[in-house]
């Protein structure tokens, strides 16, 4: 196994010895899950308060992002990205200066920025694969990173009122062996720019163009991807394929969150990114009490 322990500041991730909870601070106005932060008044204050929660609920590690990544959204510019990251980070660094935080981005400028703020690490939803300036700059100041899949096509989105948008025209051959050569394929740019292996995280990329099938198959499989020999971190919180699945709209999935949550679990998932914390916190506590000696 390429994967051991992770040291940020003065937390440690012990690879294996429990799940960690990654909270969702999404610092835009058009978030699938509807729990944007911009639409709340003060941003900062909004982001400050929701990571005052999530950090005494069982958070381990909060997520910022600028930019809606769900199916169909409008792309924003990296400026824009980051006059609404950079304040939030750099007030939670200011409030809680042993918080890990990752920013969620693809973009090498916002990283940057976002990192000088105070980010730890960096959660690339296109693995490395849509700015070739963001491996490099990883590098540069060894921060851990965070490679997800993505076959995102607007083209093949399907929208559903209330239940949200799906992927339906995502083809593989073969899904794990696809996502694995593709993960692995984001592992080669990370190194060959100078990213440490020790540093790096995968992500299946739940949701990203994949079908509600698909993602089943992922979750339940996800042990193949943890085969790699790198820590895995799993987001599955209240997307469409929970919907699809329940016939229910992203407020009311909290229970198929938790059944995909324990189920990656047992499959060997090492981080679970998640909007409902406290209650996700608990169902890792619990399923870590079953499947981890």
């Amino acid at each position: 196994m390429k994967s051991g322990s992770l040291q940020i500041g003065s937390f440690t991730f012990e690879w294996g010895s429990r799940t960690y909870v990654m909270g969702i601070l999404n610092v835009t106005p058009d978030s699938f899950s509807g729990d944007g932060i911009i639409a709340k008044g003060d941003v900062v204050q909004q982001a400050v308060n929701q990571a005052r929660e999530f950090l005494a609920n069982g958070a381990d590690i909060l997520d910022v992002g600028g930019e809606s990544t769900r199916p169909g959204s409008a792309p924003v510019h990296a400026e824009e990205e980051m006059e609404r990251v950079v304040p939030v980070i750099e007030a939670l660094r200011g409030n809680f200066p042993q918080a890990v935080i990752s920013i969620d981005t693809y973009k090498a400028k916002v990283a940057d920025a976002a990192i000088r703020a105070g980010a730890d690490i960096l959660n690339d939803v296109w693995g490395f694969r849509a700015d070739p300036e963001i491996a490099p700059l990883a590098a540069k100041y060894k921060t851990p990173v965070i490679l997800m899949h993505n076959r995102s096509n607007p083209a093949s989105v399907e929208v559903r009122e209330r239940l949200g948008s799906s992927y339906i025209g995502a083809e593989y051959q073969n899904l794990i062996e696809d996502v694995k050569r593709e993960l692995l394929a984001s592992v080669e740019i990370a190194v060959k720019a100078g990213v440490e292996e020790k540093l790096i995280i995968l992500d299946p990329g739940i949701g990203f163009g994949k079908t509600r099938e698909h993602n089943l198959e992922l979750v339940n499989r996800l042990d193949e991807i943890r085969s790699l020999g790198y820590p895995v971190l799993l987001g599955t919180s209240r997307k469409s394929f929970i919907g699809f699945t329940l016939d229910l709209p992203p407020d009311q999935r909290v229970e198929g969150t938790a059944a995909t949550v324990a189920v990656g679990i047992a499959r060997g998932a090492d981080i679970i990114r998640v909007h409902d914390v406290k209650e996700m916190a608990r169902v890792a506590k619990m399923t870590d009490a079953i499947v981890r000696n």
